[in-house]
């Protein structure tokens, strides 16, 4: 897998957890203030879409959304 696939790959991921809990970037900037964590909506579209963001930042979206469990499937092989 490229470093390309990976990124779109953890980007997918986070957008369908989002999506899931039908939340919006601003949403998620309110409940990110709410833990000490200042973004706003436009870095959060611009992290996400780039799919370059670190674990840390990945975690505390997983958090404040209420991701508390995560399915990571398997990459296609092909």
């Amino acid at each position: 897998m490229s470093e390309s696939d990976w990124k779109n790959y953890v980007k997918g991921l986070l957008k369908a957890e989002i999506a899931k809990r039908n939340l919006n970037y601003v949403d998620i900037a309110e409940k990110l203030k709410a833990i000490g964590v200042d973004e706003t909506p436009q870095n959060l579209s611009n992290k996400i879409a780039r799919g370059t963001f670190g674990a840390i930042f990945m975690m505390q979206i997983l958090q404040v959304i209420g991701c508390h469990d995560l399915h990571i499937n398997e990459f296609d092989k092909a």
